[in-house]
């Protein structure tokens, strides 16, 4: 909660659901007219008042009062596009603008009366403006926060500076706008806002609960939040007016080059980017096109120009569709060219990709990559993309550069990275975590991470067991750190222990012996200082012809060197290599 609450300057809109139905439905509100929501009336003109139509009145109640009440119902989002040429008025007098609701918009009032001239100058400067702009009749007040700026309004008041409790303390506590608190108040003698904030505020809150600590400071004039100011929005958009009317495809083309070099410098000047662009013309005839370009990353210049010139040969020239359809070619060349940029954002806060920051230099990568394709074909430059599976080899796809990355198999999210600290497995650390017969760790088994590493047998629909607890997805997938080499070809090796024998892994998951020794192909014996695993992967056993039953470990060598090893079917595979 804030301290000493900021000087607000509040404008005020009497009736403004009534107006905003005249503004946008032609409802005359000097007609008797009532606003209805759940069958209740939330606002009324000025002449249904006088017929004795109050807010909280029933339908059939109010048009009892007033036979020819005019009844429209309650839109929330007709008030607030009406409203908004308001607030827009009420920024070309001054700026930072929150909008308290449909109807009512308020700022700091510091700016205004500094070079205005003065609080009450600056609220005729803005009442007027908004009169001559809008056509619309308000009220200002100006207060300590925005409750009591807000109450002001009503008598279009300006409360000296410091004046604000004493100007709450004379009003009823249905000013709070809290019924269910006011009814209460009211049974207990509390019949003003200076009898409600007399109150102990720790009583307050015990009794009434923290919406009647909020309503507490609200009737001491301290308003419980700062003013929300809404910045304008910086005009992004680009136009351009042609006296001769664009009708060839080629004096679109250098139209469309020139307007989105304009575009990309603005956006550019603001640090931003956009990811949809949005293409408005405007035919002699006076007929208006539009559309919106979608792109799967940062629309540079060149691209905004390729997709303005397609977009306008689509319009000028159409293009034959199935069936011999036709798109309508417009009546008249184009005179009025816009371009809107959609979906912004920071360009800082875009991916750096492998070349550096997303923009110039990645463009320049696409278009080297995209020429070796036309000269090798596609398959000829891959890009790898995640998803899920159990062993590296199964979580990575390659896709041609410039295909849709989607991954082969659904999963979940990778799992965070492991600490940094050199190889998945500690050097000496020995593992004993190959399960018992009946399938349980034997104790002190610790995994790369120094946890238990006994990873479930996967089982169909995608549930694994674990001590007969459920795993995520994917049981059995091993844990991080990925590798950093996953070979195209698993290398064949062997693995004995410290007696010169073959380490075997039983059916159940039991290691005939600590490794200690590996041989990779023809190569030299290498000694095994660190292990961990087994981690069992049975797959599609339900499936024969698909089945596949093995068990990965990983093991540290002498040389420092780490390696993710599979045994499948007694023989032993190097699967991939850590860094």
């Amino acid at each position: 909660m804030t301290g000493a609450p900021v000087r607000t300057l509040l404008l005020w809109c009497p009736d403004w659901p009534v107006l905003a139905a005249e503004i946008l439905d032609g409802v005359p509100a000097t007609d008797p007219v009532a606003v209805l929501h759940a069958n209740r009336v939330v606002a009324c003109s000025e002449r249904a008042r006088a017929e004795g139509v109050r807010r909280g009145l029933r339908k059939r109640e109010a048009q009892g009062r007033c036979p020819q009440l005019t009844v429209v119902d309650h839109d929330p989002g007709r008030d607030a596009r009406a409203f908004e040429p308001v607030v827009a008025a009420v920024e070309e007098v001054a700026a930072g603008v929150e909008v308290i609701r449909p109807g009512a918009c308020a700022l700091a009032a510091r700016g205004p009366s500094r070079y205005l001239g003065g609080e009450e100058a600056a609220a005729e400067r803005i009442v007027e403006h908004v009169a001559q702009t809008c056509a619309v009749e308000s009220q200002v007040g100006v207060a300590d926060g925005v409750f009591a700026a807000g109450l002001a309004a009503r008598d279009g008041r300006i409360v000296p500076p410091g004046g604000t409790a004493e100007f709450l303390a004379a009003l009823p506590v249905e000013a709070l706008g809290r019924p269910a608190l006011t009814d209460l108040l009211r049974r207990l003698g509390v019949r003003t806002l200076g009898d409600f904030a007399a109150l102990p505020a720790g009583d307050v809150l015990a009794r009434f609960g923290f919406d009647g600590a909020l309503a507490h400071r609200l009737a001491a004039g301290r308003d419980h939040r700062p003013l929300a100011v809404r910045q304008p929005p910086a005009d992004l958009t680009v136009t351009a007016e042609y006296d001769e009317p664009i009708d060839r495809v080629d004096a679109a083309a250098f139209a469309a080059r020139t307007l989105a070099e304009q575009l990309h410098e603005r956006l550019a000047a603001y640090g931003l980017a956009c990811t949809r662009l949005g293409i408005e013309a405007v035919t002699a005839h006076g007929q208006e096109l539009h559309r919106v370009w979608r792109h799967d990353g940062l629309l540079t210049a060149a691209a905004i120009a390729d997709r303005v010139r397609w977009q306008l040969d689509g319009w000028l020239s159409g293009s034959n569709g199935r069936g011999g359809a036709r798109p309508a070619r417009p009546t008249a060349g184009i005179i009025r060219l816009r371009l809107v940029p959609d979906g912004v954002l920071a360009q800082a806060g875009l991916q750096p990709g492998l070349w550096g920051e997303t923009g110039e230099e990645r463009e320049r990568a696409h278009r080297a990559l995209s020429r070796v394709q036309g000269i090798l074909g596609p398959e000829a430059v891959v890009t790898p993309v995640l998803g899920g599976g159990r062993s590296p080899a199964d979580q990575v796809r390659l896709v041609p550069w410039g295909d849709e990355r989607l991954p082969a198999r659904p999963g979940p999210p990778p799992l965070p990275a492991a600490p940094a600290g050199g190889p998945p497995l500690p050097a000496g650390t020995a593992d004993a975590s190959a399960g018992s017969p009946g399938g349980e760790p034997r104790p002190g088994a610790a995994g790369p991470s120094g946890t238990s590493t006994r990873s479930g047998v996967a089982r169909p629909g995608g549930v694994a067991r674990s001590g007969g607890a459920p795993v995520p997805p994917w049981p059995g997938r091993l844990p991080p750190p990925a590798p950093a080499v996953v070979l195209p070809t698993p290398l064949l090796a062997t693995v004995h222990d410290t007696a010169g024998e073959p380490v075997v892994v039983s059916a159940r998951l039991a290691v005939s012996a600590p490794p200690a020794r590996l041989v990779v192909g023809t190569g030299r014996p290498a000694e095994i200082v660190g292990w961990a695993g087994p981690w069992p992967v049975d797959e599609r056993w339900w499936a024969p012809a698909e089945a596949r039953r093995r068990a990965r470990f990983q093991v540290c060598l002498a040389d420092g060197a780490a390696l993710l090893l599979a045994v499948e079917g007694g023989q032993w595979l190097v699967e991939a290599i850590y860094d």
